[in-house]
């Protein structure tokens, strides 16, 4: 099926973008990566009576590495956080969390803030932003604002951006130094979506965790951070059975609908399932990195 007529604008500037936004409301759709809403065009699940084109407007494509946090801007590519390279441990859970996202060709034109305009339960970078306590920055008419991401999705496809607005980019805290992170997840086939994903970043200190986030996708029908679970772990030695406690008190904070080949039962522990092996990774990970940062100080010069 062919998508519906529509008038095509390719504004060159978020003003730009805005205006056009604020005077089509409802009947007007952004495109950024189009992964998404071109497949709705396709069928004629929307029918908008104008596409908004924000790909030539400049600054959105860059990822910048403050003080206190990292910012992605609207059109930057899942490709690009499958490269990340930069001095933070959110480059390794991006680095991590990308290869999960459809397939390459997706990956080379789809877009991080998309994923988080369209509010997919089963997405990663949804889960992601949630764990990590983004904040999606929004532009419209009345100015802007950023929405914390625990506030941003409110259902299946349904976010706090209102119609006149438009996504120029998501602010993440940069978690502390020495956080290591791990990511899993249950899918039926490669590239499919998720029927159940987990990440995990921690901190250890004096063997104990001292910092840690939770995040789960499709555990409900808005992406969660596991709280209460995380509150379990903190300031606790990371033995196996706390991290299996853990991993249950995370499945337990969840409410997944029931699908025909995942029924609610079977996506809870496939979650704690998931949640324990990532604890049970992270904790390794951050064990090791503590070994070579001591073997590191042992050969360093002037040491007898």
């Amino acid at each position: 099926m062919k998508p519906a007529q529509f008038d095509y604008v390719a504004p060159a500037s978020v003003p730009e973008a805005v205006a056009v936004l604020a005077e089509h409301g409802p009947e007007s759709r952004v495109l950024a990566g189009g992964q998404s809403l071109l497949i709705e065009l396709r069928y004629r699940t929307v029918r908008p009576a104008v596409v908004v084109d924000v790909n030539r407007i400049p600054g959105l494509s860059e990822i910048a590495v403050e003080d206190g946090s990292v910012h992605v801007g609207a059109l930057v590519r899942h490709a690009q956080l499958e490269r990340a390279r930069f001095d933070d441990p959110l480059a390794g859970l991006f680095r991590q969390v990308a290869p999960y996202v459809a397939h390459p060709p997706i990956r080379a034109r789809g877009t991080f803030a998309g994923s988080l305009a369209w509010a997919h339960p089963a997405s990663e970078w949804c889960a992601l932003a949630v764990a990590m306590g983004a904040g999606i920055e929004v532009e419209g008419p009345a100015g802007r604002r950023t929405v914390r991401a625990d506030s941003w999705f409110r259902g299946p496809f349904t976010t706090a951006c209102l119609p006149e607005e438009l996504v120029t980019g998501v602010r993440l805290p940069r978690p502390p130094a020495g956080a290591v992170s791990a990511f899993a997840e249950h899918r039926r086939t490669h590239g499919s979506f998720a029927l159940a994903a987990a990440l995990v970043m921690l901190r250890l200190a004096g063997g104990r965790v001292d910092w840690v986030r939770i995040g789960l996708a499709n555990a409900a029908d808005v992406p969660l951070r596991a709280v209460e679970a995380e509150r379990h772990l903190a300031g606790h030695l990371p033995e196996p059975e706390l991290l299996a406690e853990t991993a249950s008190r995370a499945s337990a904070e969840t409410d997944p609908p029931g699908e025909p080949h995942a029924p609610a039962a079977y996506r809870r522990h496939a979650l704690a399932t998931l949640v324990r092996r990532c604890l049970t990774r992270a904790v390794q990970n951050a064990r090791m990195d503590a070994v070579q940062g001591a073997r590191t100080d042992d050969e360093s010069p002037g040491t007898p």
